[in-house]
């Protein structure tokens, strides 16, 4: 496996330094995907209130034999952030796809899921590649024949609308072509379930990056202390996730001590919902033109086929 990606128990510290002394505090949602956080999300993926995941999927498998049409012949697919590739077995399954190259910040999930990948595709050359795809990054070992970048599960909502036009900008020095999919807007009690879910495994998902930056950072964070909420912001339309301390405390991290107030929130996670005029404006201001776009029923998700213009 090819790694592009400094020492990450270092950047992890740096960026977690960098978010907790600013005003507000963040974390970035980036960290959420080590091994423990790789199967907290897959169990979310399960839940009856987050349809993300099973309506792009549906997407995915009703129109496979349309998207295959329009990916064409010999196909380099790389996806970003690619956790298990369980979506993208439809992919695999029916486009022509010679050649496969996830990319991923956990080299652990990396690892797990191409050696499975490489059995059940024994004809798809997988290459896997551990990269950090929030920064810039090229692919120069990876083949450049019909290159298409997949980009699933809504995940350019987690940018801000300035990071996702600078992050879709840099997607177009790597490919022409762009497969992504977008979560869209729908009623707000709908997207409140779906990261405040009643078995509370979203809750553990978020607090586990607290228990992460204890492990790998030597941190110091009790957990019982903080607690997951997640609300809608109409004006920004997204969800923000949330932990929220429920104590004035004091948490140690890389020497240096980080103060919380009760009631002092660390925002980990925006995910952007779209409505047409917003995303058009997006896509045009990175540089993409709509090709084609499939859509679920109820209009809650969109699966599109870009193209650099």
């Amino acid at each position: 496996m090819l790694s592009l990606s400094p020492n990450m128990n270092d950047e992890l510290l740096r960026d977690a330094l960098d978010g907790l002394k600013s005003n507000p505090k963040t974390l970035p949602c980036k960290w959420f995907y080590d091994a423990e956080g790789s199967r907290l999300f897959e169990a979310i993926c399960e839940l009856p209130e987050y349809y993300p995941t099973r309506t792009e999927l549906s997407i995915l498998q009703t129109y496979s034999g349309q998207i295959a049409e329009h990916l064409g012949p010999e196909v380099t697919l790389i996806e970003l952030g690619s956790g298990s590739s369980f979506k993208t077995r439809v992919l695999l399954r029916e486009c022509d796809v010679a050649n496969y190259v996830p990319l991923d910040i956990s080299a652990s999930m990396l690892e797990e899921s191409s050696e499975k990948l490489r059995a059940e595709f024994p004809e798809i050359n997988v290459q896997p590649i551990e990269v950090d795809y929030t920064k810039p990054w090229e692919l120069r070992e990876v083949s450049h024949r019909n290159r298409v970048v997949f980009f699933p599960g809504s995940t350019v909502g987690n940018f801000t609308s300035d990071e996702a036009r600078d992050f879709l900008q840099n997607v177009a020095n790597v490919s022409s072509k762009l497969l992504l999919g977008l979560d869209l807007k729908k009623p707000i009690d709908v997207l409140l379930a779906a990261y405040n879910d009643a078995a509370g495994v979203t809750a553990q998902f978020n607090l586990n990056l607290l228990a992460r930056l204890n492990r790998e950072t030597g941190a110091d964070f009790v957990l019982d202390k903080w607690r997951h909420e997640a609300i809608w912001d109409e004006d920004e339309s997204r969800i923000e996730m949330r932990l929220i301390s429920t104590e004035n405390q004091r948490v140690n991290l890389g020497g240096e001590t980080i103060r919380f107030e009760r009631g002092e929130w660390i925002t980990t996670e925006y995910s952007h919902k779209y409505a047409a005029h917003s995303l058009q404006a997006l896509l045009q201001a990175a540089g993409w033109c709509l090709e084609k776009s499939w859509t679920d029923e109820k209009n809650w998700f969109a699966v599109q086929l870009l193209r650099a213009c």
